[in-house]
């Protein structure tokens, strides 16, 4: 069955898809919170990491110290006796301390960022496939991906800022803070803590009120992305209409507002950093001016001078990057956002607790009164009740809308039926894991859609642990064996984004191929010559056939042709089953079927009509 968002079935309702309500805007404690199990992991290396920080601080520190004593040493009658050496080794060994413990701590905390960007990366692909399939149906791919991205780059962007920059900056700032008060005077802490109360302030509401515009743009960039890859998924189409220069349009006018939200931006940006600098500048000169007044009065030394000088400029540089760390830290919360709302997206279908594997012996389906809507308003299907015997074929045929390929999807378990039940020998599919359920049953859809990849891993992916012995036994059976030894490449051909370098009959033998492969209990076979020619539907059919053949079998039918040979048909009408039988009897009765069957041949000989002209 397919599930191509642009194809038409019952399944899938009139309505335009629509983007779910937005939640409630995350904390940005909340969503800290979220990264602390994936660290604590490894909190012993996070111990560790935390040990060579405060070491590499602590050296810092000391350096201006020992400077202030290596000038004092140089001044005045002693320089003229000795070169204080023990000092300048004390001072190399120092800046070398500095350096060597700052990068430790980045050795040992790489592979706790790495190891969370996976491990978070993973649990998002997996939640992803395991949400329903009315999410798919709905999602916007191009958006989707992007979110993913900046999701991760902020996770990474976070954990560096707040381990390699936020504790180091606040450490460093509360030793020089409290050294200048304990060894100058209260105003050097008043006059080093007022700036920096001021600056966190100013940073604080100008980087919120920039946020807005953060998340405007990561909106146009997500619109944008979404528009240039929908429109390259659909290239034919967009040819087929001459329709290249309205794509161009569409997608520049996400551009623009993307351009727009990207100078408002940058624009505060540059008044954000005017407004740090001038506060940093105006801390820097009353700090200075108040060691130039002690050496005036013989209260400080030149070196006092040098080491406040060393202090403020250790001081700056980290104060300074403080507000590139707020900012960056808010626009990564921001941009995980969206990526934690992902994971909050709930399941629809979710298995009960302790739910069994589902045990297959014969593959006998039936369902139960069945009901089901994808909407309150809307009713698919209504009081259905049939039964697949174990090793027997049932097709079901219909008007388009009737709900025909909405009992394969009840079956397979994308959705859960609203009233009755469908069991698989007697056991009810709600009441089993859903893996169990989808790896007895084999699906042959109407639109074949193939992986980027090589017709090898296409055929593959039926049983990925397969040997190519068998893989290749699979390709005869649906025969495409011979048509892939014909290609240059044989097995290696890659067969383009969904396939799209094959014919549709050699994408179908591609997906029976994988069928095969799989060798489920149960097969399906949801429209799956419809949207081929005569002649190769016929090959086909022939080949669904014999593969069918000792397997329970549902095929979901258009052209009525091809379930002549089925043990029962059921006639499917506004969700509702209005006759059954198999072939003979039902044109005998000469009912909706008979009447089907009539309309099919008059459509089929005017194509032979004009096919002959």
């Amino acid at each position: 069955m397919s599930t191509t968002p642009g194809t038409t079935s019952a399944a899938q309702p009139d309505r335009a898809p629509s983007s779910p309500p937005p939640p409630a805007a995350r904390g940005d404690l909340s969503v800290v919170r979220k990264l602390v199990p994936y660290l604590w992991e490894f909190r012993g290396r996070v111990v560790l990491a935390l040990l060579f920080l405060v070491t590499a601080k602590l050296a810092n520190i000391t350096v201006p110290i020992v400077m202030k004593k290596i000038v004092d040493g140089l001044s005045g009658p002693k320089a003229m006796v000795a070169v204080p050496i023990t000092l300048l080794l004390a001072y190399a060994l120092l800046r070398l301390s500095s350096t060597l413990f700052n990068e430790l701590r980045d050795i040992v905390f790489v592979r706790v960022t790495q190891r969370a960007l996976r491990r978070i990366a993973l649990e998002v692909f997996h939640h992803l496939h395991a949400l329903s399939l009315r999410f798919h149906l709905e999602r916007q791919t191009g958006g989707l991906t992007r979110d993913i991205e900046r999701g991760t780059r902020g996770i990474s962007t976070l954990l560096s800022f707040m381990v390699f920059s936020v504790l180091p900056t606040l450490l460093e700032i509360a030793l020089v803070t409290g050294f200048l008060i304990i060894k100058f005077d209260v105003w050097f802490g008043v006059i080093t803590v007022g700036a920096l109360v001021v600056y966190m302030a100013l940073t604080f509401v100008i980087s919120e009120w920039r946020t807005q515009h953060r998340r405007r743009m990561n909106e146009m960039d997500s619109k944008a992305n979404t528009k240039a890859i929908d429109s390259l998924l659909n290239y034919e189409t967009v040819k087929y209409f001459g329709n290249e220069q309205y794509e161009a349009g569409r997608y520049d006018a996400n551009l623009q507002s993307y351009e727009h939200a990207v100078v408002t931006s940058e624009t505060s940006l540059g008044f954000l950093n005017a407004v740090q600098a001038m506060v940093i500048a105006t801390a820097v000169s009353l700090l200075m001016w108040r060691a130039a007044e002690g050496i005036v009065a013989g209260h400080l030394t030149l070196g006092d001078l040098v080491m406040v000088n060393a202090l403020l400029i250790q001081l700056y540089i980290p104060l300074n990057f403080l507000g590139v760390m707020y900012r960056e830290i808010k626009q990564a919360l921001v941009d995980m956002e969206k990526m934690f709302r992902l994971l909050s997206e709930n399941r629809e279908i979710e298995d009960r607790p302790g739910a069994p594997d589902l045990e297959v012996t014969g593959g006998a389906i039936r369902f139960e009164h069945v009901d089901f809507r994808y909407e309150a308003r809307r009713e698919i299907l209504k009081d259905v009740s049939f039964e697949v015997p174990a090793g027997k074929k049932v097709a079901v045929v219909g008007p388009s809308g009737s709900g025909k390929s909405t009992l394969a999807r009840l079956l397979f378990r994308f959705y859960d039926v609203n009233a009755g039940r469908i069991t698989i020998d007697g056991q009810d599919i709600r009441e089993v894991r859903q893996e169990s359920v989808r790896a007895a049953i084999g699906v042959v859809p109407q639109d074949t859609v193939l992986f980027n990849d090589s017709i090898y891993y296409n055929v593959a992916y039926g049983r990925p642990g397969a040997t190519r012995e068998e893989i290749e036994d699979a390709a005869r059976v649906a025969h495409i064996a011979q048509f892939i030894e014909r290609l240059p490449a044989k097995w290696d051909t890659a067969v383009g984004e969904r396939g799209l370098k094959l014919s549709g009959g050699e994408k179908q033998r591609v997906s029976i191929a994988r069928t095969i492969l799989k060798n489920p209990r149960i097969l399906v076979f949801d429209e799956a010559t419809s949207a081929l020619d005569s002649r190769t539907e016929k090959s086909i059919q022939a080949e669904l056939s014999e593969i069918s053949r000792n397997h329970t079998t549902l095929v979901i039918a258009h052209r009525l042709s091809t379930v002549v040979d089925a043990d029962e048909i059921l006639v499917l009408d506004q969700g509702r089953i209005v006759e059954r039988g198999v072939f003979r009897q039902l044109l005998a009765a000469d009912g909706r079927f008979a009447e089907m069957w009539r309309l099919q041949l008059e459509e089929g000989r005017r194509q032979d009509a004009v096919a002959a002209t």
